[in-house]
């Protein structure tokens, strides 16, 4: 379901650190070096690049190396000082950083996928590289050997990549809306799971160790926080973007989720609240607050002599009903609806001041955003947009 209109930005606001410009084209993922001022890119046009902040203030290029085929994404270790980066062409290549970030030696590359790799996650501790392709397969590699440990058809091409160490789960997500949890052996993986919540595709995931929480966000621009650990099955909606969720990261020192579209907006959610399940939408041939017939309800139409209305349905009951018994909108922040949405007259009589307090707070990047990472420990975040353009910002502002 798109969003509506989003409320205003709030006063506090994340301040625009700095800008690195200069690919050619478009910076699929970058990160923020740890410890540095510094950020590592891979762009379409070919380009691995780490820039290091100098005296001017400006960020220039320490390292431009250029890859045989165009860079879709990356994954750093910053304690290894290992770049993995995927390619258009299937292969997965790593390099490892000098630690004065002005050198990359190649270690090693290996055909991971028939086509463009789409996502690569580095697993530290199982020394594994994990990666998704448009090929639909999910595999993953001994970063020591390059060797082929596994992989898994998925059921389409998967954006969403997140991997739990303790567990040795991996959620992968994937174009038609599915979340699949795969658990890992050395050479073997087993089918834990599946499910769907989104009417589109997944776009991103984030999971959250400590609570035990997945996030999935999608094309169809909501967010679903999916309590893995509480085994209830409980999942979350929450609507705040204007079109796809491109990427999001959690904040697990303050409980905050950060979400950025393609719309251009950061959206940083207090997860801190007790937050409610949105309703299943009921069925219904007549109105559940007047009784009235909706248009496919031919022999009550013709009983009652009354003309056929179109069915809505209220966003805080679920209940099918007339546009005449829901005329009235409403904001419901804990069911995650930061915007105003269509209520029946009653719900709308029940809600109060305080369930209409927001819960996220709005701010806009002024470029369509590819991909975020975020660095918890200075409370930085870097987009990356479909301008060329890396923005680095300071959220302590709006994250804390």
């Amino acid at each position: 379901m798109a969003a509506e209109p989003q409320p205003k930005a709030l006063t506090r606001k994340p301040l625009l650190l700095n800008k690195v410009e200069g690919s050619q084209e478009v910076v699929n993922m970058a990160a923020i070096v740890p410890k540095e001022d510094g950020v590592i890119s891979v762009s379409e046009d070919r380009t691995v690049r780490v820039w290091l902040k100098r005296d001017s203030g400006q960020y220039w290029p320490s390292i431009y190396h250029a890859m045989p085929s165009p860079c879709s994404c990356m994954s750093f270790n910053p304690e290894t000082r290992r770049l993995s980066i995927g390619l258009d062409n299937g292969t997965i290549s790593e390099f490892i950083l000098s630690e004065d970030y002005n050198k990359m030696t190649l270690v090693k590359s290996y055909q991971a996928h028939q086509s463009r790799v789409i996502m690569i996650l580095f697993v530290l501790e199982m020394e594994w590289v994990l990666s998704t392709g448009q090929d639909k397969h999910f595999t993953w590699h001994c970063s020591e050997s390059g060797q082929r440990l596994g992989g898994y058809r998925t059921s389409a091409g998967a954006c969403g990549l997140q991997f739990d160490v303790e567990t040795r789960h991996v959620f992968v997500g994937d174009h038609s809306g599915q979340v699949t949890i795969l658990k890992l052996e050395q050479e073997s993986c087993s089918l834990v799971t599946t499910f769907k919540g989104h009417t589109g595709g997944v776009t991103a995931l984030c999971w959250d160790p400590i609570q035990r929480v997945l996030f999935s966000g999608s094309s169809d621009h909501s967010i679903i926080m999916w309590d893995i650990g509480g085994r209830k099955g409980t999942a979350i909606e929450l609507q705040g973007h204007n079109d796809r969720v491109q990427s999001l990261s959690y904040a697990h020192h303050t409980r905050q989720l950060i979400s950025c579209g393609a719309d251009g907006g950061i959206v940083v959610w207090n997860m801190d609240v007790e937050r409610q399940e949105t309703p299943e939408w009921l069925d219904s041939d007549s109105c559940q607050k007047c009784d009235q017939p909706f248009f496919w309800n031919f022999k009550q139409m013709w009983d009652s002599k009354k003309i056929g209305l179109r069915q809505h349905h209220c966003r805080k009951c679920g209940k099918a009903v007339c546009g005449k018994c829901s005329s009235k909108r409403s904001s419901i922040p804990l069911m995650g609806f930061e915007f105003e949405v269509r209520v029946c007259d009653s719900c709308h009589e029940s809600i109060t001041d305080e369930e209409r307090a927001p819960t996220a707070t709005f701010h806009d990047s002024k470029h369509n955003i590819v991909h975020v990472h975020f660095d918890a420990t200075r409370g930085w975040l870097l987009t990356s947009g479909t301008d060329k353009v890396i923005k680095l910002w300071d959220m302590t502002p709006v994250v804390s």
